[in-house]
């Protein structure tokens, strides 16, 4: 191994491009031998990653392959991240964000995919878990419009290569028109523009479920069990709610809960964007709504008191120096990863007697509102489809609604937290074989290694 690339981890996305390049090494991956569960590198130089993969007892959990490509047009890595694909191709979004180091990028991609897992299986989707990844340029204009459609259009080229084993979407620092340049390339991606066919931002439909889930946990505190569905348990007039995030879903849970009576306090990091919502919003709601400009890292609002917190930036925010400090009922965010050790962290939350519903079951909505583009809608708009809006009513079995009743009553019966019994639950559903395809996803996978898609490679990677 070179010993520009001795650390490998360590490394920012872009070095470790650039050192890859270099060595002449255009893509690499990584994969679970099916039988054994053994990590195999496409190439002997990356087994340090496939070993720290191996030993992580926490995020990583036999991901069937994780997969990058070192751009042509900069020092930027591609990747695609494929949880599990039993009940069907592994979907979900990618992400475009600034690594410091691969490691991070790595870790990122585990998590998020895992819980793209977990969520298609809370849905009833017939897809696996999986999640994109491109890191962000560490220079440059990224906003450039040129540079832009050129780096998404080659990691739509990136997505192709992999036969379908991997769809992707819109997600955190992507945007309907870097989806129409990835889709000018590929066939494997939704969250299209509604102009190209496809069904748009998913932002107010995630926001959706995540409102529905606040519900769900307040009527299941007044007595609402599984299969309960009456409109006047969960009633949100009234309840102070946190919203920590006033991104592009925070604020419409924003919207949405001022809407059903709620108080509600706000928090952003970007000044320009609370003084829109604010001209928007104040005018009609007056002093329901606080909002207040938080500095970058700065996680004092999750202390704030309130009938429920919903937190809606970015992961890992409740943990040892967090849970202590919170002050609700009621944890139910948009955020995905919002523990920063699930079982750690989910158990202190429990022990203070918080109750708390996973982002993977109530987030769901951003996924359905994309999943089965394919399929055609039967309304004007995609939320107008009743296979759409099922998932947002108070009667199906696999609602937001029921669902979060049921792990509820799951964690109570079961002496588990909320997360833990979502997560088993999940487990559960997504070990179920798509009933035409079965698990391909994993044969394609098996494909790809046998035929050398990293460049010269049989499945081998000592």
């Amino acid at each position: 191994m070179s010993d520009r690339i001795s650390d490998l981890l360590a490394l920012s996305p872009a070095a470790l491009a650039a050192a890859l390049r270099a060595e002449g090494v255009r893509r690499f991956c990584f994969t679970a031998d099916p039988a054994t569960g053994a990590v195999r590198p496409s190439h002997p130089l990356l087994r340090p990653i496939a070993d720290a993969l191996a030993a992580d007892r926490v995020d990583f959990e036999g991901h069937e392959g994780l997969f990058f490509e070192v751009s042509a047009l900069d020092d930027v890595l591609h990747g695609a991240f494929v949880h599990r694909t039993c009940r069907g191709q592994a979907q979900g979004g990618t992400r475009f964000w600034g690594y410091e180091r691969f490691g991070q990028m790595l870790n990122d991609g585990v998590r998020l995919s895992k819980g793209m897992t977990h969520k298609n299986a809370l849905a009833g989707l017939w897809w696996g878990g999986g999640k994109g990844v491109i890191s962000r340029p560490a220079s440059g204009d990224v906003t450039d419009p040129a540079r832009r459609a050129a780096l998404f259009e080659e990691y739509g080229r990136f997505i192709s290569s992999l036969r379908g084993c991997y769809i992707t979407a819109e997600d955190v620092g992507t945007h309907t028109a870097d989806m129409a340049s990835i889709a000018n390339e590929t066939r494997f991606i939704t969250c299209i523009p509604k102009a190209r066919g496809g069904s748009g931002n998913p932002s107010g439909a995630t926001a959706l479920g995540v409102v529905r889930g606040l519900e769900a946990a307040f009527a299941y505190a007044e007595g609402a069990r599984e299969g309960d569905a009456d409109p006047a348990r969960g009633d949100l007039r009234g309840k102070v709610v946190v919203v920590q995030g006033a991104g592009n879903v925070g604020e419409v849970i924003i919207s949405l809960l001022l809407e059903r009576g709620a108080r509600v306090r706000a928090t952003d990091i970007s000044a320009a964007r609370l003084d829109a919502l604010a001209a928007r919003l104040a005018p009609r709601y007056g002093d329901a709504l606080e909002l207040t400009c938080a500095a970058p890292g700065d996680l004092s609002p999750l202390a704030w008191p309130c009938d429920a917190l919903c937190p809606a930036a970015m992961g890992a925010v409740l943990n040892p120096t967090t849970i202590p400090a919170l002050r609700t009922r009621v944890v139910c965010g948009a955020a995905n990863n919002q523990l920063q050790d699930p079982a750690r962290d989910g158990a202190a939350l429990a022990a203070r007697g918080v109750t708390y519903l996973p982002d993977f079951l109530v987030n769901r909505m951003g996924i359905v509102n994309c999943a089965n583009e394919q399929y055609g809608y039967v309304g004007a708009d995609p939320a107008d489809d009743p296979s759409f809006a099922r998932h947002l009513g108070r009667g199906w079995a696999q609602s937001v609604y029921q669902t979060s009743l049921r792990v509820l009553a799951r964690a109570t019966e079961t002496g588990a937290h909320p997360h833990a019994a979502a997560v088993a639950l999940a487990d559960e559903l997504s070990r179920a074989p798509h009933p035409i395809w079965g698990h391909r996803g994993q044969q394609i996978i098996s494909a790809l290694a046998a035929g050398g898609w990293a460049g010269g490679w049989a499945g081998g990677g000592a």
